[in-house]
């Protein structure tokens, strides 16, 4: 009786926790161009992460300091020199510590906005996503109608009605914190209770009816954990306009008090008259901040963005193992007859997470 032969199935060995970490594996996904906008992108971040951390260490002067330890004061819109490398603003204030004492309260800022619009937005969509009915009207109609507004003007509003416009530091930063999470709770919502509409019609949701599963676990256990996958995206590109809200707020002269805090956009401000005189450097630095942190950040939400839609994934995933782009990212035969076979795609990585559609 002849016996058929049967070859041992090799699978590929699982990947460590750190090489699954988010910006990690998209790092690890990335190839040309896009590696290089996604490695800029973070080391601009964690340049600025780093300043805004260690700030006070840095700095060679205090972000309101007017004189040194002589007891001299630095002087009005002196130029660059030894003693003050980017020179001093129009109130006195050296310019490199002010630039870096921004980097700190923009880092705050971002962290306490977006960290509220996160628990708030997610909460409210999760609410009206899975229970539906009036109260999904309800809040829709309040998300759309904050939605409509001008960022800037809700910012303004909301800053005046919170601190009448000029506040101390915390005071200032809760303040200008709490009007740019006003203005991206609605994202947030939209997109959450876009997810839990879809999900909980799923066949796993409805399982966990029937055997008896509370509203509130379904919720939180098998609808929060599969609608959250897209935040990272979200945190990135909010965190760009956050940085933009607060320089526009500060700009406008709703910001924080120079003596309580560091803060580019009122730097610039204060710097329109100096540009007209020929003193460039006390707008040029702040300016530099805004838009190489700005383009930071953006390049990271981009990236990650772009390296979230599965068809782009595939697209380089089999570029990369034949060395030419793919025009498409479905391979007819099987995964087999993709350039380089399974071994062309990035080791442990299943055909679902490279996003290639196999079709027979």
């Amino acid at each position: 009786m002849a016996t058929t032969a049967t070859m041992p199935v090799s699978r590929p060995a699982k990947r460590s926790i750190w090489s699954r970490l988010p910006v990690v594996h998209q790092l690890r996904q990335s190839v040309g161009i896009q590696r290089g906008m996604l490695i800029a992108g973070l080391v601009i971040t964690a340049v600025f992460v780093l300043v805004a951390v260690f700030a006070p260490v840095i700095a060679p002067y205090g972000f309101a300091q007017l004189h040194g330890a002589d007891g001299k004061d630095f002087g009005s819109q002196q130029p660059p020199s030894p003693a003050h490398i980017w020179g001093t603003t129009v109130g006195g204030y050296d310019v490199f510590s002010r630039v870096l004492w921004g980097a700190q309260t923009a880092a705050l800022v971002i962290i306490i906005a977006v960290v509220l619009s996160i628990f708030a937005g997610v909460l409210l969509g999760l609410v009206s996503g899975y229970i539906g009915g009036w109260i999904d009207r309800v809040l829709v109609v309040i998300c759309d109608a904050i939605y409509a507004l001008p960022t800037l003007l809700l910012a303004i509003v909301m800053s005046i009605v919170i601190s009448g416009g000029q506040s101390g530091l915390w005071a200032g930063i809760f303040a200008a914190a709490i009007s740019i999470t006003v203005v991206y709770i609605p994202q947030y919502f939209r997109v959450i209770r876009a997810e839990a509409v879809r999900i909980k019609a799923e066949a796993y949701v409805e399982s966990a009816k029937v055997v008896g599963a509370s509203s509130g676990r379904i919720m939180f256990k098998h609808v929060f954990r599969n609608s959250t996958r897209t935040l990272p995206l979200i945190f990135t590109l909010n965190a760009s306009e956050a940085i933009l809200t607060l320089a526009g707020l500060g700009f406008l002269g709703f910001g924080i008090e120079p003596s309580s805090a560091s803060e580019w956009g009122y730097d610039l401000n204060k710097a329109i008259a100096d540009v007209t005189s020929g003193i460039w450097w006390t707008a040029l630095y702040p300016g530099l901040a805004i838009v190489l942190v700005v383009l930071g950040i953006t390049l990271v939400g981009e990236s990650l963005n772009d390296l979230a839609d599965p068809r782009l994934r595939g697209r380089r995933a089999v570029a990369a193992a034949s060395g030419e782009t793919a025009d498409i990212s479905v391979v007819p035969g099987g995964p087999n007859e993709a350039p380089g076979g399974l071994e062309g795609l990035e080791p442990g990585a299943g055909i679902e997470e490279e996003g290639i559609e196999v079709r027979e």
